[in-house]
């Protein structure tokens, strides 16, 4: 893993913990990245129901209180 020394340098002298931030940033990218796969494999499922609302409606409007 290759990181800028500058941004090392920078964190260090602030006394942020690296090896948390590397971990919490990681998270984040792979969360991200998995809710991008979990789209794009559900893209079909998506656009139909999309396309059903479009052209019925929402199935229960009518039973909608507010």
């Amino acid at each position: 893993m290759t990181i800028d020394m500058t941004l090392v340098g920078s964190a260090k002298e602030l006394g942020v913990n690296i090896s948390q931030a590397a971990e919490e940033g990681i998270r984040r990218a792979v969360s991200q990245a998995r809710a991008e796969r979990w789209k794009l494999e559900n893209r079909a499922a998506l656009n139909s129901s999309n396309d059903f609302v479009d052209e019925h409606g929402l199935p229960l409007e009518a039973r909608r209180l507010f």
